[in-house]
């Protein structure tokens, strides 16, 4: 019978709220932003499809700074830079929702990026180091839903706010957010640092910062035109500046991040290899259905989003049950089971039509949001299930490295079938038959995903998820 651990202490729970609070507004207002950007152009005076800058740049400052987060957060203190990357991205927020121009817009955009760099990877090394093993599950929950539940209302609340409002306070809303936040975290977050960082490795910050930035970018390039040609070139020189930060960081005494975190099974399955699987097929989905209910079925923008709300009930219906499961079956079982349901779920969206029953579309959304909502909590509890207090900081910049570049994976590899099926049917506008083949590979993905996790031993996580003793 699986153990019973006892609940999140309070001071670890109201740690790791601060911190899903933290997140919670960054990947909001990732989401919210893409609804507006027709009537930003239209302040702006530019085309919409100029507006993507604002898209594109947030991301590459985002990502050139991943990789020096954990060990600003040793040098000067995980709640110093905690606090001071919220408050920079509120301050950007203020300039965003007051810029009078498109350049202004976008370098606030690029401060904002450049502070998001830092949110994630330092609030989770916090909310790792502050919980215990028997509580990691608890606390991994609660960090996990912002990334769950933003980029699902944010459209939904950007339109709204836009069309009632102004697309403004869209960042106008971030102000109290944030406030309240560098309050929270400077009273109670504690002050985590390492006693000798060390000095900093400028190297690996270069090579990582520019593999990370040309990967993403190239991705980025990929899912927004036909033409392979850039997108494979940025690409492929990325990939080789990664092969270098890699050699670099074999050989540096001290090196920016530890590779030694790919050595433990678990995280190295669930950050690389299937976790990657997984993660593919999730960015996937909430990139294509909203076309294959608008441009698929000829649906309107608002009865399309309005079915993105079952999307989200399945989300947060699961986040109860969550570890209730993983407790009384254990990770690889779970992880096994409900990734194959995420890729048959997938899959099974190529057999919708404009004339599928409403009950039984919703049913397979809820169903979508479900299992979707397991294996990304699932996911981000057991990497960090068997690492010592040494390596979480490096894997929570890792794993903060690796999320958006699936999730632009994700998409790329959406667009790239859409494309292929409107290239080999010698058509230039998407019809339903396109999306079929799309959901069928990204489907099985996610399930190649799930079995690949048979590879888990079958005790993997159980000190975390109290399933039993730890041994």
């Amino acid at each position: 019978m699986p153990s019973s651990p006892s609940s999140l202490p309070r001071d670890t729970r109201l740690i790791a709220l601060i911190v899903a609070s933290a997140f919670f507004m960054q990947t909001l207002d990732s989401a919210i932003l893409t609804t507006s950007l027709p009537q930003m152009a239209q302040t702006f005076g530019v085309r919409p499809v100029e507006m993507s800058v604002a898209i594109t740049v947030y991301l590459l400052c985002n990502a050139a700074l991943i990789p020096a987060s954990a060990w600003l957060a040793e040098r000067f203190g995980a709640r110093t830079v905690l606090a001071g990357a919220i408050a920079l991205f509120t301050a950007a927020s203020v300039a965003c929702a007051m810029a009078p121009t498109l350049g202004t817009f976008v370098l606030a955009r690029a401060v904002q990026g450049g502070a998001g760099a830092l949110m994630m990877p330092v609030g989770r090394m916090v909310v790792l180091r502050q919980a215990e093993k028997r509580h990691l599950l608890e606390a991994t929950a609660l960090i996990t839903w912002p990334g769950l539940i933003g980029p699902v209302i944010g459209p939904v609340l950007g339109g709204f706010i836009t069309a009632w409002l102004d697309w403004r306070w869209n960042f106008w809303i971030n102000l109290p957010i944030g406030l309240v936040g560098v309050w929270l975290v400077r009273r109670h977050v504690p002050d985590v640092r390492a006693t000798e960082p060390g000095a900093f490795d400028h190297a690996g910050a270069l090579w990582s910062g520019v593999a990370l930035v040309l990967v993403m970018l190239g991705l980025e390039v990929a899912s927004q035109q036909a033409s392979w040609a850039w997108p494979l070139g940025l690409v492929g020189v990325g990939l080789a500046a990664g092969f270098g930060a890699w050699r670099h960081l074999q050989r540096h005494p001290r090196p920016l991040l530890n590779l030694a975190v790919f050595r433990v099974p678990t995280f190295a399955i669930c950050s690389l290899s299937a976790g990657t699987c997984s993660r593919v097929a999730i960015a996937a989905t909430p990139f294509l259905l909203p076309l294959l209910f608008q441009v698929g079925f000829g649906w309107s923008a608002a009865a399309s989003g309005s079915l993105v709300m079952a999307y989200f009930a399945g989300n947060l219906a699961m986040k109860s049950v969550t570890t209730p499961l993983l407790r009384r079956f254990g990770f690889r079982p779970v992880l096994v089971v409900n990734g194959v349901a995420l890729g048959l779920s997938v899959m099974a969206c190529s057999l919708l039509g404009p004339r599928t029953p409403v009950p039984l579309l919703l049913a397979l959304l809820v169903v979508a949001g479900l299992t979707r909502s397991m294996q990304f909590t699932s996911l981000n509890t057991l990497s960090f299930a068997d690492l010592d207090d040494r390596l979480r900081g490096t894997a929570a910049t890792i794993s903060s490295m690796l999320h958006p570049i699936n999730a632009m994976l994700g998409t790329a590899l959406a667009a790239a079938l859409l494309n292929a099926a409107m290239a080999m049917a010698d058509r230039t506008q998407l019809v339903l038959a396109d999306f079929r083949w799309a959901f069928l590979v990204c489907g099985a993905l996610g399930v190649l995903g799930g079995l690949s996790y048979l590879r888990l031993h079958p005790q993997a996580g159980h000190e975390v998820s109290g399933r039993s003793a730890p041994a």
